[in-house]
């Protein structure tokens, strides 16, 4: 079927989301860009949908939605007796719309939802699937993605994000369905009278925030601080719950930037809300500025991610992930251990693309470090792997260079909301010292080294980016090159393959995680670029990482290497 003829359909049937018939109608005529929206079926992964919000199989609209939930319920009714789920949805356009059409399919399938009440940040929804014990979970979100994008996410029974063999079996029974004719569907307000939808009682938000609160490292703390700081939710679903729980800990004077504080999917401040991004922190950094705060948190706008800068000197210094990793880690583990809560055997776990610094910390108290695939649903996974052994007391902290953190196992995402009030404590115990945030990690750069990262995107758009992604993975992966940035390149561990090469001997071994296309190079002199194709945009992403005797040389090292992907490798293979 050509594009027109499935636009034309979608005209026929798409009756019920006026929008979409406005869309189609003004797109009818363009064939590029009838393409670019019906060309593929909007993939499910382990990431859920996302994408566009717009008419079309290849967009985020209410019939995309619906099929993708037909086809998790099927999924569910297949393994469950009297299945249910719980639903939650951030700021985003259209994301309260979409939860209350992906509740109409589950309750017309005989599936008990719990939906909230109003918008939630992302690591609420993975507490109210394990505290209500239900089968799977949606959150209704696209992280920090432009305001053209929302997002479905998927969780198992264990408030995880699926994994892929869950995922793929998702996908197998959406792929089954016709998006007009196979999807079941219940009026909202007729299946809340009949308790298939019930709205969740605010005694479970009161639990999750007591679960946070228990993660406290040093109680009292921030009380005795006189801690002044400046918090942006960018638009999004953070704020009622990290201002709650910072007040709670003691954190009284907190300054929220209000052209920001308020849910707003069209996010005016900021076109891309990311909070590893200066331009979407700039209103904060700002703030930080005049108020002279201490420093600035931004939480994503699904709130499972954390953005920090710190007041220093007459200026601010932004810290990234893996510095707010290596300097949580390194908290949590000297507190724990000062106040005798650090259990025997204690485990931390990082994505493979985090620093390698955490390492070192780890291994000076005596903690096991377990690397994992890129994905906070990997980290999950290892806390459910000790929870089967009744042994999930064990791990103390879990984080990704993207700004995810996460301590305690009481939910099995990355949450900002736990991670705000963490930070505050570090923040805390270094200004009772009369350090900040900037003076703690460069002591600990003193101690264990300079090894410093950096990650560069590089965006490919539509059908021809993604063949070009493609391309750009297949070369490196056939040709490696002989040297990056000036670097020998010593071994490759493709993850796809599940090999890692020894490039000087020729020696190979077996690495054991679940297979993914992704390719780290070794290079000498400690160091290292990683690069993948991104699960949730169309962009490419390299990991740097350089030891360097200073700061500054680690910078210009990771500058002229940077230089060198663009001109080495982007260039070449994205003509």
């Amino acid at each position: 079927m050509d594009y027109r003829s499935q636009a034309e359909l979608w005209l026929k049937h798409a009756t019920d989301d006026p929008e979409i018939t406005q869309q189609l109608n003004s797109i009818i005529n363009d064939e590029n860009e009838l393409k670019e929206c019906f060309y593929q079926d909007l993939k499910f992964g382990t990431g859920g949908l996302r994408g566009i919000i717009y008419a079309g199989t290849n967009r985020m609209n209410i019939y995309t939605v619906r099929k993708a939930t037909q086809g998790l319920a099927n999924y569910i009714n297949r393994r469950y007796t009297g299945g249910s789920v719980a639903i939650a949805y951030d700021s985003r356009i259209k994301s309260q719309l979409f939860s209350r059409e992906a509740a109409r399919v589950l309750a017309a399938n005989n599936i008990k939802v719990y939906i909230t009440k109003e918008l939630e940040p992302t690591p609420v929804l993975s507490y109210l699937v394990r505290n209500l014990k239900c089968s799977a979970g949606i959150m209704i979100t696209a992280s920090h993605n432009p305001s053209k994008y929302n997002g479905y996410k998927a969780y198992g029974s264990d408030g995880c994000q699926m994994t892929d063999k869950s995922a793929g079996e998702v996908y197998n029974e959406i792929i089954k369905l016709d998006v007009f004719n196979d999807v079941k569907l219940c009026d909202y307000e007729e299946a809340k009278k009949q308790g298939m939808i019930n709205i969740v009682e605010n005694s479970v938000y009161e639990s999750y925030v007591q679960n946070v609160l228990s993660r406290q490292v040093r109680p009292g703390i921030c009380a005795s601080s006189d801690l002044k700081v400046v918090y942006t939710p960018l638009n999004g679903a953070g704020n009622k719950l990290v201002r709650r729980v910072l007040d709670t800990i003691g954190v009284k004077n907190v300054s929220v930037v209000k052209e920001q504080e308020n849910p707003d999917g069209t996010f005016p401040t900021c076109s891309y809300p990311n909070p590893e991004f200066k331009q979407a922190l700039q209103l904060g950094l700002e703030q930080l500025e005049r108020e002279k705060a201490d420093l600035l948190l931004a939480t994503d706008p699904d709130s499972d991610r954390l953005g920090v800068a710190v007041r220093c000197d007459n200026s601010y210094r932004i810290l990234t992930g893996n510095e707010l990793g290596v300097m949580l880690l390194d908290y949590i583990l000297k507190g724990k251990k000062e106040n005798g809560t650090l259990p025997k055997d204690p485990i931390a776990v990082k994505t493979i693309v985090s620093t390698p610094l955490t390492q070192k910390i780890a291994d000076e108290y005596g903690c096991e470090l377990i690397d994992v695939l890129t994905g906070f649903k990997y980290i999950g996974e290892q806390i459910k792997l000790l929870e089967e052994k009744g042994e999930e007391n064990r791990f103390v902290f879990g984080f990704e260079e993207s700004y995810g953190f996460l301590s305690g196992t009481y939910v099995r995402d990355k949450d900002a909301v736990v991670a705000s009030m963490l930070v505050c404590e570090l923040a805390a115990y270094y200004k009772n010292m009369n350090k900040t945030l900037s003076e703690a990690i460069d002591g600990i750069y003193s101690k264990y080294g300079y090894c410093i990262n950096n990650t560069i995107n590089f965006e490919f758009d539509g059908v021809s980016g993604l063949k070009t992604m493609q391309r750009l993975m297949d070369d490196l992966r056939h040709n490696t090159p002989k040297t990056i940035s000036g670097y020998e390149v010593i071994g490759v561990s493709d993850y796809l393959l599940s090999e890692k090469t020894d490039i000087i001997s020729g020696e190979k071994k077996k690495i054991n995680l679940p297979q993914s296309n992704v390719l780290a190079f070794e290079l000498e002199k400690e160091n290292k670029v990683i690069v993948r194709p991104s699960g949730t945009e169309p962009k490419i992403k390299f990991y740097m990482t350089v030891t360097a005797k200073s700061h500054a040389e680690a910078k210009e090292m990771l500058n002229a290497m940077a230089a060198a992907i663009r001109h080495d490798i982007i260039k070449k293979y994205a003509q």
